[in-house]
C-alpha cells in the first residue's frame, strides 16, 4: 500500500512539474484581466474544515480562508459574492493551480523551500501561523509524546504534516505506525472510530474538526507542537501581477487591524489627513492603478470582510484558537503590513 502510494505520490509531482514548464496561466500572464472578464474569481479551498473553509447544509461558505476569496473578489470586481469556491484535496491542490482550474488557492496550505522553489507556485504573506499536533481521546490519559511508543496515527497522505510526523518520531526514537488516507474526512472519520490511537494535522485544523466530532469533549490536543505551519494564499509562479495584487489584499487586512479601521467606521476615513490612510482608501495617489484595479480598492476589502483581528474573531475564535503569533506586529505578533507607499 505503501509504495503504491509513494508511486502515485511521484506521478502527482510529475505532473506538477510538468504543468509548471508548461505553466499556461503564467505563459497567458493575465489572471488579473481573466478574473475581470469572467466577472469572478475562482478560488480553491479545502471545503471542509470548520473555521476556514466549509460547505454549510444551506449551501453558503464560511471560513477565514473562505473570507480571504471573498476580499480579492472584493477587490477586483468590488463585489464579495463573485467567487466560485472549488474544494480540493492536499493531492488535487498544486495540479489545479498549475492548470487554470483555480485563480488561486487559499487551502491550509504551508509556505516551504521545496514548494516555493520546485512546484511552480509563490506563496502570498502568511495569513495564519500554526503548528502541527497531535490529538488523542482523553480516556487513553495521554499527555505527551513519548507516550505515543508503538502508537497507531491517522495523518493525511501528500501533506508536510505526514513528512513531519516521520522526522519527529524518528528524531525521538519513537516507534508508531502511520495510518495514512488522501481525504481529510478519511483521516478524521478513521480516527473517530478508534482506527488509530492518535490523529495528527495543523493545531488549527485539530481544533476544527474536534468542533465537529459527536463528542468534541472527549478529545485533548497535546501541548507539544512540532512544527511551523505558515498557512496562506498561493498564486501560480510567474504571473507577478497577479501575485501583487493577492499579496496586498493580505496586507491591506493587516494595514486596517493596525489602524483601526473596520467594515463599521472605514467609510469615515474618506476624509482623513493622515496620508497613509489617504493612499490606502483611494483618496489620494495612485495605488490602484499600480494594481491594475479601482483606487478604492482596500476600502472594498474591508467592507467586504472587514480588518484581519474582525476576519480571525469571526472564524477563528469560536474554535478557541488563540491570537498567538497572529496579531499585529505592534501587540508583539508577526502580522506586519509592508508600506502604503
Amino acid at each position: 500500500m505503501r509504495k503504491t502510494l509513494l508511486l502515485l505520490s511521484t506521478l502527482a509531482l510529475a505532473l506538477v512539474i510538468t504543468a509548471w514548464s508548461a505553466s499556461p496561466a503564467a505563459a497567458q500572464g493575465g489572471i488579473l484581466q481573466k478574473v475581470k472578464d469572467r466577472g469572478r474569481l475562482v478560488c480553491g479551498v479545502n471545503g471542509g474544515l470548520p473555521g476556514f473553509s466549509n460547505l454549510e447544509s444551506d449551501g453558503s461558505w464560511t471560513g477565514f480562508d473562505a473570507d480571504y476569496c471573498r476580499a480579492i473578489a472584493a477587490a477586483v470586481l468590488g463585489d464579495r459574492a463573485a467567487v466560485e469556491f472549488v474544494p480540493l484535496t492536499a493531492a488535487e491542490r498544486f495540479v489545479a493551480l498549475q492548470t487554470g482550474e483555480v485563480d488561486v488557492l487559499i487551502r491550509n496550505t504551508t509556505w516551504t523551500l521545496i514548494r516555493d522553489t520546485q512546484v511552480g507556485v509563490d506563496f502570498a504573506p502568511t495569513t495564519f501561523y500554526d503548528g502541527q499536533g497531535f490529538m488523542v481521546r482523553k480516556s487513553e490519559g495521554v499527555t505527551d509524546l513519548d507516550q505515543l511508543a508503538g502508537a497507531s496515527i491517522c495523518v493525511t497522505s501528500g501533506t508536510t504534516t505526514e513528512l513531519n510526523l516521520a522526522d519527529t518520531m524518528r528524531a525521538r526514537g519513537i516507534d508508531f505506525t502511520p495510518v495514512v488516507f488522501e481525504e481529510i474526512d478519511t483521516v478524521y472519520n478513521a480516527y473517530e472510530q478508534g482506527r488509530c490511537d492518535a490523529v495528527t494535522s495543523d493545531k488549527s485544523q485539530l481544533a476544527a474538526r474536534r468542533s465537529v466530532f459527536a463528542n468534541p469533549d472527549d478529545h485533548v490536543i497535546l501541548e507539544a507542537t512540532i512544527s511551523k505551519e505558515p498557512l496562506g494564499p498561493v498564486t501560480v509562479h510567474g504571473d507577478n501581477a497577479w501575485h501583487d495584487l493577492v499579496t496586498w489584499v493580505v496586507f491591506a487586512t493587516f494595514f486596517a487591524e493596525e489602524h483601526g479601521i473596520t467594515q463599521a467606521n472605514v467609510d469615515s476615513f474618506a476624509g482623513t489627513e493622515n496620508p497613509e490612510i489617504a493612499r490606502f482608501v483611494g483618496t489620494t495617489g495612485n495605488m490602484g492603478e499600480l494594481l491594475g484595479v479601482r483606487p478604492d480598492w482596500g476600502v472594498q476589502v474591508v467592507k467586504a470582510v472587514g480588518n484581519y483581528g474582525e476576519v480571525f474573531d469571526r472564524n477563528l475564535a469560536p474554535l478557541g484558537l488563540p491570537r498567538g503569533a497572529n496579531k499585529p506586529w505592534t501587540e508583539g505578533g508577526l502580522l506586519y503590513a509592508m508600506p502604503f507607499r
